[in-house]
Order: structure tokens, then C-alpha cells, then sequence
């Protein structure tokens, strides 16, 4: 017996928020003009296995009751300084979450160490900066955001962890991913 799948036209067509009737604007529009200069990092660096380093970026909730910690990753050729990432942190900080958005290699406005930076399947450094954040006693849920290629290697780290996942993530979420 096969299941029937439903059709297409049965899903709620695209309605726009802007005064631009398409949806191709309505994505071009905020990523030109939206501006996030409010945010505020407390920057930690730590260091990676193979004695380079990674610069993550805390946005601190000022509610003291806070255990929920959003870890975003950014796409390929930005940062943490990237509006899309900045209006994330904004958005999560209205609802009780601190935010940590880390630097791939590179990204930070610093060279790192090594002879090599980063690429969409190099998923060791998401993963010791998942370990870092488990390791703040202030956490009970972790969630992960990634962009693009960080979209990529969130999932690409969850299907490799699969088995062996901490408790502490709860969901994850990706955009744009390649």
C-alpha cells in the first residue's frame, strides 16, 4: 500500500511583511539596512587540541535565572560581527538565552596559529567549542543555529555524535545550508 503525499497547492502560499510584494526583496531589504550595533560580547578564547585557538563571543542574558545557551555558528567568510548573527542574539536575548557565537579560524580579526583555517566539514572545532559550553555549569539546554556552512557543520557534528550526543542539546536549527 503505498502513502499519498500532499499536493503542493494545498500549502499556504508566501505573504509578505514588507511593503515589497516579493519574497526576493523581502530577504535583500534586512540584510542591507538592518543594523545590530547594540550587542555586546564578553570574548573568550580557548584553545584547540592542536594548540591553535578559537575566539568565542558571549552575549550574557541579564537574567541571573538563565540555563539555556544558544551556540550559533556563522558562514563561510564571516564572524560573530555579522548582522544575521547579531539580530539572532538579539532575538534570543528578548527570550531568557545567553548566546555564544564563535569564530571559525580566521574569523575573528586575528591569524591563527596553524597553517590551515577552516572548511565545511571540519567539524573539530564546533565540537570543542559544544564541550567548552557543556562544561559551564550554568547550562542544562544547549541549541545549536548554524548559517550556511555553519549550517552544514551542525549537522554534518550531529550525524558524527549521533550516538553520543549530550543531554544538554536539546534542537538544533540551520539555514542556507550547502
Amino acid at each position: 500500500m503505498t502513502r499519498k503525499l500532499p499536493q503542493l497547492n494545498t500549502l499556504n502560499p508566501y505573504e509578505s511583511t514588507l511593503p515589497f510584494k516579493n519574497g526576493h526583496i523581502d530577504t535583500i531589504i534586512p540584510a542591507l539596512f538592518r543594523k545590530n550595533h547594540h550587542v555586546k560580547y564578553e570574548r573568550f578564547r580557548i584553545i584547540t587540541r592542536d594548540d591553535d585557538f578559537l575566539d568565542l563571543d558571549f552575549s550574557i542574558n541579564k537574567n541571573k535565572k538563565n540555563s539555556k545557551l544558544i551556540i550559533l555558528s556563522h558562514g563561510l567568510e564571516s564572524s560573530s560581527n555579522a548582522n544575521y548573527i547579531k539580530g539572532m542574539i538579539k532575538l534570543f536575548e528578548k527570550n531568557d538565552f545567553d548566546a555564544l557565537a564563535w569564530n571559525c579560524r580566521g574569523c575573528s580579526g586575528e591569524t591563527n596559529l596553524k597553517e590551515f583555517y577552516y572548511h565545511s566539514g571540519f567539524t573539530q572545532d564546533l565540537d570543542e567549542v559544544i564541550n567548552y559550553a557543556q562544561n559551564i555549569d550554568q547550562y542544562s539546554e544547549i541549541y545549536l543555529i548554524g548559517f550556511s556552512m555553519g549550517g552544514n557543520l551542525t549537522l554534518k557534528y550531529l550525524g558524527e555524535k549521533s550516538k553520543h550526543i549530550s543531554s544538554k542539546i536539546k534542537r538544533a536549527c540551520v539555514f542556507s545550508t550547502p
